[in-house]
């Protein structure tokens, strides 16, 4: 059985759809649609999800944004994901989910709801222990930042990640650092914990990260870290579904704080792995 798979989601069920030849990520499993809106997510305990409620709801916002009517069943994608993730050959599943611009009549089915999985491996324990580097993205831009678009993952295909350099980092004119091309950012500035509030994708994780935060009474604020301010940062990190609290130690040329991930950090790294265990569900 493949280990990267596309299904449609219909009223009777899931439906395999082929996949293109040497498909690697999702940005190429999906290559020839009308792209349209899009969550991506992985699995736990092989056929569970966290907070999988708001990545549907994200997905109407996104909808809503774009100005198209919600359409979008959320008990049959419900049913497809679990049948989808359920079957699946590996431990756990990279799950993206897309409702799209337009039916891939060429497919032969009217659904605009697509199912697609690939293997998921968590990013190596050592970059936790030892951090990451990042560098930025200069001429890449959300054109609707809280939209979800797929169109945007596919312009991103330019910047490379998981070399040396893990990330890149979307800036506004002013020099303020928004997000990663797919994650959100966040700085230790004097103590406050920064992340920007406007500008940026809704990212779940970092909902999560935010509430959690806030419970473990460190300061927080949605003003988010120029460019100028990377030297007086004593901690970075970036956050994602698929990364939890990712550190970061280095931006561009710029090493951050002392070169290691900080207490902080740490700190709302082990609450979100408890928050993990309590809190994934299946899909039904």
């Amino acid at each position: 059985m493949t280990m990267v798979q596309l299904f449609v989601v219909e009223p009777g069920g899931i439906r395999p759809l082929p996949v293109p030849e040497h498909a690697t990520s999702f940005d190429q499993l999906y290559d020839g649609l009308e792209l349209g809106v899009y969550s991506a997510l992985r699995t736990f305990e092989h056929n569970k999800f966290l907070y999988l409620a708001h990545h549907i709801q994200r997905t109407r916002d996104s909808m809503a944004l774009l100005g198209w009517p919600d359409e979008l069943d959320e008990a049959r994608l419900r049913r497809g994901l679990h049948a989808a993730c359920s079957q699946y050959p590996l431990p756990e599943a990279r799950v993206r989910f897309d409702f799209l611009a337009a039916p891939p009549t060429h497919l032969d089915t009217d659904s605009r709801l697509l199912i697609g999985l690939m293997p998921f491996t968590p990013p190596p324990l050592e970059l936790y222990q030892s951090g990451v580097r990042v560098d930025f993205a200069p001429d890449l831009a959300r054109k609707t930042p809280l939209a979800k678009t797929a169109d945007f993952a596919q312009k991103r295909r330019a910047y490379e990640v998981g070399g040396a350099i893990y990330e890149y980092l979307l800036l506004s004119e002013q020099g303020e650092i928004l997000e990663g091309t797919g994650t959100n950012f966040y700085g230790v500035l004097a103590g406050v914990f920064h992340t920007a509030g406007t500008g940026v994708l809704a990212g779940i994780t970092r909902k999560i990260i935010l509430d959690l935060a806030e419970q473990l009474d460190i300061p927080t604020s949605l003003e988010p870290i120029t460019v100028a301010q990377i030297p007086q940062l004593t901690e970075a990190a970036l956050s994602g579904s698929s990364r939890a609290l990712l550190p970061v130690v280095q931006i561009g040329e710029q090493v951050v704080g002392n070169g290691r991930p900080g207490p902080i950090c740490r700190q709302i790294l082990a609450a979100y792995n408890e928050f993990v265990a309590r809190e994934v569900k299946t899909a039904v």
